[in-house]
């Protein structure tokens, strides 16, 4: 028997939120950001009226301001955020232990071994999980349905906001094959300009390519995707506390001031390499790559990477 997994995703979380205490608002443009003057112009969070007009997150104010004149800023509260987030958890698992956080605003459900106690229609469950988050938190989820992780995912994405989506095995052909391969969870920027040279360009040309070529492409990786293109990916939702150890370790920071000559970016850099270290060893962890990603003040972002002679966890 398949599995099935909900793929819950709340809409505009962090503006959501903001306009459970500013309602006359709701249909207006509006968009959370950080504080300009300690260098943090961009946008975190938009709702649909700010989207509708072409609002994106992560690009700065005044591009968002230039397309939306109107628009109504908001400063974050991440402690509200987090509160909504737990809130949310526990109404998840009044159906199923088996919960999966992915970031702040989205989880995934393995609700395969308790829908029975709940009437066995997984879409039914699905908008009665809608209903009562509307209802008890004023705010709104999308859920997709199906027999995977990445595809409940998938799901999720594929209608909002307030919405659920369920794609069955027989509908992958005609719901996801036809949507972009960036869509594919997992699918950078560095792997979808590797795939579209070599013409893949939707999942279904993913799908469909052949599984040795992608290994010779993109390594493991290119297989991982093959796999997930497919609906072979059947990596289990893992509760929060079960999680595996991570890939990759990082940290960044937007300076107050621009970094200008080597000495104050070597500063800079060692600032981080040491934050970098630190949660290596916590996770009793080598790493074999180092990555580094700058960011100009144009917001043009410049990233290189390079082998370490030898495992380390140490800064320098």
């Amino acid at each position: 028997m398949d599995q099935v997994i909900f793929h819950c995703d709340l809409n505009a979380f962090y503006a959501s939120v903001e306009l459970l205490s500013y309602p006359e608002l709701r249909e207006k443009p509006v968009a959370v950001c950080g504080d300009p003057a300690a260098r943090h112009g961009i946008i975190l969070a938009k709702n649909e009226a700010a989207k509708a007009q072409g609002v994106k997150t992560a690009e700065t104010i005044w591009q968002a301001r230039r397309k939306c004149p109107a628009l109504l800023l908001l400063p974050a509260h991440h402690d509200k955020y987090r509160y909504y987030s737990r809130l949310a958890g526990e109404i998840y698992r009044r159906y199923t232990d088996l919960v999966e956080p992915f970031g702040i605003d989205e989880s995934w459900l393995d609700v395969t071994g308790t829908l029975g106690l709940f009437g066995g229609d997984p879409a039914a469950l699905a908008d009665r999980l809608r209903e009562e988050m509307k209802r008890e938190l004023g705010l709104t989820i999308s859920v997709g349905v199906s027999f995977n992780k990445v595809f409940a995912k998938l799901g999720s994405d594929y209608k909002k906001p307030d919405a659920t989506t369920v794609i069955s095995r027989e509908q992958v052909p005609q719901i996801l094959w036809p949507l972009p391969v960036t869509d594919l969870l997992f699918v950078g920027r560095a792997s979808a300009r590797m795939l579209a040279e070599h013409h893949i360009h939707t999942i279904g040309d993913l799908a469909r390519a052949r599984r040795e070529d992608l290994k010779k492409w993109l390594g493991k990786h290119g297989e991982q995707l093959h796999d997930a293109a497919n609906g072979w990916d059947h990596s289990p939702v893992r509760p929060a506390g079960e999680t595996p150890p991570p890939k990759s370790v990082g940290n960044g920071l937007t300076f107050r001031r621009n970094l200008t000559g080597a000495e104050e970016i070597q500063a800079g850099a060692q600032l981080l390499a040491e934050r970098v270290a630190l949660r290596l060893r916590r996770h009793q962890l080598k790493c074999t790559t180092v990555q580094v990603s700058l960011r100009s003040p144009e917001f043009k972002t410049i990233q290189r990477q390079k082998g370490t002679p030898a495992p380390t966890n140490v800064s320098r």
